[in-house]
């Protein structure tokens, strides 16, 4: 199921948005404000935002350019007044993937969406290069410089989840549940253990980590060089 996140201060657009696409078949969260968007941005992962212009405190246009700089590829959809070319042109040229001006038709809405997604695609990988290393999902295998590393099940389903979310910031419990399916427990520290181990195998210095990098009360993030 595509999963979308919804920023925009109207709460009742953002009632009627959240459940005309759940109706659609998508699962929905809408938020407020830009401080929302980053913490849902942080423990779960979307295939597209709807992002409001018009925001309280961080304006959308602010936003779409943080995640752009980030280097999310993140589509994002801007809601932008009607008529107003200027920020129509400003989003566009932020990074935006298309907009809509308000009021909108929700089915419009839903085939602008859908558009984008198809756009993006989402073409299955089994061979993930970065650096001097070759993942290969399909054959559950990771090589450096052509020669196969030994490494445990649970440590190459986290790999695995890094490699296809790169520069994508990933708290704790998006990284079990997509590594392991389900949610940790309090005061589970696995991931840690695990990460520990990763970095062994695959940082130059792991004391001082490049690729797999700690956000300090949020999670990791996976900033690997190019293959």
């Amino acid at each position: 199921m595509r999963r979308i996140l919804v920023v925009d201060d109207d709460a009742r657009l953002r009632e009627l948005l959240t459940r005309y696409l759940t109706e659609q078949g998508f699962a929905v969260d809408a938020l407020a404000d830009g401080s929302g968007m980053d913490k849902a941005l942080s423990r779960r992962l979307y295939d597209i935002i709807i992002l409001d212009i018009m925001l309280p405190g961080e304006d959308g246009l602010s936003l779409c350019r943080r995640l752009r700089a980030s280097g999310r590829a993140l589509p994002v959809l801007m809601l932008t007044a009607k008529g107003d070319e200027a920020d129509r042109i400003s989003g566009l040229e932020l990074g935006a993937d298309d907009y809509l001006g308000k009021p909108f038709n929700p089915r419009e809405l839903v085939a602008r969406v859908n558009a984008i997604l198809r756009r993006q695609g989402n073409p299955p990988t089994n061979q993930i290069a970065f650096g001097p290393f070759v993942l290969d999902i399909q054959a559950r295998r990771l090589t450096l410089d052509g020669k196969q590393i030994d490494i445990t099940t649970a440590d190459f389903e986290l790999l695995r989840v890094f490699a296809t979310h790169p520069h994508q910031p990933l708290s704790r419990d998006t990284l079990m549940q997509l590594a392991r399916g389900r949610d940790y427990l309090p005061f589970d520290r696995s991931i840690d253990v695990r990460i520990s181990r990763l970095r062994r195998v695959l940082e130059h210095d792991p004391a001082h980590p490049q690729w797999i990098q700690t956000l300090w009360g949020s999670g990791y993030v996976f900033t690997p060089p190019p293959g």
